[in-house]
């Protein structure tokens, strides 16, 4: 059910800072004819510390009626608060989700037995499949390989997003019989051809087809091929590291016209010394993405 090319969506505002529902649907429905085999509704790239309940609720809600089981959309229903934890992935499952990508509990860096007694109580208490969401550089605190096999034994805690890019340790988790998913668009690949499953992608926002194309060679053990591929996306995983995610997603999403590039602060637009370099990428990707869609 969780594998392959599945793009973290951004969430698209409007200028007057409100979500923008037919640039939503249009994004989402856009991801699913270009091959995504999933989607990431409001996770960190989708601005979620920023998004309210009734928000996250109409982007839900809108996300699940535009895929209309075609692919398995995933909320993004974590915080450092494992009560909000637990009403947020409740809310998710009543709107129908498929599955919560739970982030670590962030600033409060619990410790390891901590986290375990975190992603079970949600376990325990809402039956939606949970996966479990590792990225100790923004959060502060690393989900071990040894906490997450042993979460693994819950049966409601179905895969993990796993963002270090140690090969060691996905070859850990995978050999313990957990489906891993890379959450580091630069490794992916690297990590696929390590028995990871698939990729939470920032970059899938830019180039559907193209990811779910270098997913497909990758998961199947095509190294040539998905070098290839891979190499050609090399500027672009630069280019979206230049500012925090998603600054440089919206602004090159914005410049193809699918979306406005509002943010909600902290957030701003996009430093304009990047632009000439963004501009270019914009163009090269279009043309690379259109020749995959072939």
């Amino acid at each position: 059910m969780f594998k392959g090319s599945i793009p973290a969506l951004v969430t698209p505002l409007t200028p007057d800072d409100t979500l923008d529902i037919e640039s939503w649907r249009a994004l989402v429905e856009w991801q699913i004819v270009s091959g995504s085999s999933a989607l990431v509704v409001a996770g960190t790239t989708g601005e979620s510390p920023n998004l309210d309940e009734a928000e996250f609720t109409e982007l839900l809600s809108a996300a699940v009626e535009t895929a209309d089981g075609r692919v398995p959309v995933i909320a993004g229903t974590g915080s450092a608060s494992t009560r909000s934890t637990v009403a947020r992935t409740r809310l998710a499952a009543s709107l129908g989700a498929d599955a919560a990508l739970v982030v670590t509990p962030y600033y409060n860096r619990p410790p390891q037995r901590g986290l375990i007694a975190h992603y079970l109580a949600v376990a325990d208490t809402v039956a939606l499949p949970l996966i479990p969401y590792n990225v100790p550089g923004r959060t502060g605190v690393d989900l071990a390989p040894e906490s997450m096999i042993e979460l693994a034994r819950h049966p409601g805690i179905v895969a993990i997003k796993e963002a270090v890019a140690d090969m060691e340790r996905v070859r850990l988790l995978v050999g313990a019989g957990i489906r891993v998913l890379s959450g580091d668009d630069p490794s992916a690949r690297t990590a696929m051809l390590n028995g990871a499953s698939g990729v939470i992608s920032v970059a899938a926002n830019v180039v559907p087809s193209t990811m779910a194309q270098l997913c497909r060679l990758a998961v199947e053990g095509q190294i040539e091929g998905s070098a290839s591929i891979d190499e050609s996306l090399a500027s672009l995983y630069r280019f979206l590291a230049c500012e925090s995610n998603p600054v440089p997603l919206k602004w090159l999403l914005a410049r193809s016209g699918r979306i406005s590039p509002a943010l909600r602060l902290p957030l701003v637009e996009l430093d304009e010394r990047w632009h000439e370099a963004g501009q270019a990428l914009a163009d090269q990707f279009e043309a690379l993405e259109s020749s995959a869609e072939l």
